[in-house]
């Protein structure tokens, strides 16, 4: 599915609507290039896109069938770039993943979105208010993309901390609770996060520090400023890691303790139990020849004798914390 499809000349967008052969031959164009936006394109539909700007069969397939590390592939006369994009459901409490495939050429950016994740049709619009950076050509789209990704990322990092938070507050409440279900759903979400953020710092590195084909030289600078946006998050995620094992760690500590202040007052409480349970024993065994059998004031002071002993443990117990 084809969402919107560009051709930008010094810097600036032409006006019109285009067909992919009629963007490719007014891409070809000096100081051109075309800009051709797709969201889960079919194989079917994009042979037409492969086969116009020659892209590499095997990078076809990557951006077809998605699922991909986030990575930076160069090819004879294109790049292949491959970003996870993420976004904070607060409905859900949950975070939604998804993928954007890049293909840069010479004169040609072809972006392939999965899951609605990392909206592109902004990017679009901010690039097109800085024709100063479109000027340098293809690059320009990818560190816009990259931005927004980036910069993406930042509600994630806000969701996930809040709900650490509660975690804890949960963890360290006087209420039995048992928040371990949730803590391992968050580290699994912590941990796919990580999985989608840190790799993204080995190419976001190689295009700021290093010379990479097709990417001007003046945009490394603006590369390693979203370089350093992705360290941050990253040094968060990995504590958000780091803490998220010592919260579950204290909430099967905290799980520990309150089976064992349980286990005290049953115990405290069958102890009780166990003085009337007792003497009712030994009085129902009916032996004609017992003691107090007979006394008129016998049944009276043993129930008072059970009742007394049960007070005393009782209090006992509460004092020594057992009830």
């Amino acid at each position: 599915m084809i969402i919107d499809c560009a051709v930008y000349q010094d810097g600036k967008r032409r006006p019109g609507e285009l067909t992919i052969e009629e963007a490719y031959d007014a891409g070809c164009r000096p100081d051109a290039f075309v800009w051709i936006g797709l969201y889960e394109p079919t194989p079917e539909e994009f042979e037409s896109v492969r086969r116009q700007f020659s892209l590499h069969e095997l990078a076809v397939e990557d951006a077809i069938q998605a699922h991909q590390r986030p990575k930076l592939e160069i090819y004879d006369d294109s790049l292949f770039v491959v970003l996870k994009t993420a976004r904070y459901l607060e409905a859900e409490e949950q975070v939604e993943f998804g993928e954007i495939m890049l293909f840069i050429g010479e004169n040609f950016v072809v972006s392939v979105r999965h899951l609605p994740a990392s909206e592109l049709r902004g990017v679009r619009k901010q690039m097109e208010g800085r024709p100063d950076l479109l000027r340098l050509g293809p690059g320009a789209v990818l560190h816009g993309i990259l931005d927004r990704v980036v910069d993406d990322y930042v509600p994630v990092v806000a969701g996930l901390d809040d709900d650490i938070k509660e975690v804890e507050k949960d963890v360290f409440s006087p209420e039995a609770a048992n928040p371990a279900e949730r803590i391992y759903f968050l580290k699994r979400e912590v941990v796919e996060f990580h999985q989608a953020a840190a790799p993204l710092e080995e190419p976001l590195d190689q295009l700021a520090r290093r010379r990479v084909p097709l990417i001007h030289e003046d945009l490394r600078e603006y590369f390693r400023d979203v370089l350093d946006h992705l360290v941050r998050i990253g040094e968060q995620v990995t504590g958000f890691r780091d803490l998220l094992t010592s919260v579950l760690e204290a909430n099967l500590t905290q799980v520990g303790v309150r089976q064992n202040e349980d286990m005290r007052k049953i115990s405290a409480w069958v102890a009780i139990a166990a003085i009337p349970t007792m003497v009712a024993g030994i009085y129902g065994m009916n032996f004609q020849h017992m003691p107090e059998l007979r006394w008129t004031f016998g049944y009276p002071i043993v129930l008072g004798a059970m009742a007394a002993v049960c007070v005393y443990l009782y209090f006992r117990f509460r004092r020594s914390g057992w009830l």
